[in-house]
């Protein structure tokens, strides 16, 4: 028996799906990739390692700023993933990040945001005290980064501001 060649839809079809695959693998990849980003000892990491030395890898990070857009952002579980994703285009920030004791200190920031922040009745964020220290930056009524939500601490460690 005699096979029948593909016909122009079927071989259209299967490249589609074929795209399809491949889009929905480099979503996947690329979403994994950010939220690592809100992991201060990953961040540490790749500075050690030198990755922010080299003009691909900053490209890559220019790039993928594309998922702080809404049809994107939905997506991620850690919004300090964006912020640091922001901060990474600081070459000041990136030479901090070798230094062991400002991953500590930023991942120090990030834990008492975490532990005090809460969402309450009615949608609204509110804002707890970590240990006498005000983690919100003085302002508690905001829960979007930067905002009042211990951003202003983050990116404040060693002095490097935005």
């Amino acid at each position: 028996m005699s096979e029948q060649p593909l016909s122009e839809e079927k071989k259209l079809e299967n490249k589609a799906s074929e795209l399809e695959k491949r889009n929905k693998r480099r979503f996947q990849i690329e979403l994994e990739f950010i939220q690592c980003l809100a992991n201060p000892w990953y961040l540490n990491n790749l500075a050690q390692k030198e990755y922010f030395e080299d003009p691909v890898f900053l490209n890559y990070l220019e790039y993928l700023k594309y998922w702080k857009r809404p049809e994107y952002a939905k997506f991620i579980v850690y919004p300090h993933a964006l912020h640091f994703l922001d901060l990474l285009q600081n070459p000041q920030f990136r030479e901090h990040l070798k230094n062991y004791d400002v991953a500590t200190e930023i991942h120090s920031k990030q834990y008492y945001h975490w532990l005090k922040w809460r969402h309450v009745e009615g949608g609204n964020v509110e804002g707890g005290n970590a240990g006498g220290r005000n983690v919100g930056g003085g302002n508690t009524g905001g829960g979007n980064i930067g905002e009042g939500s211990g951003q202003e601490d983050i990116e404040n460690v060693n002095g490097v501001l935005k």
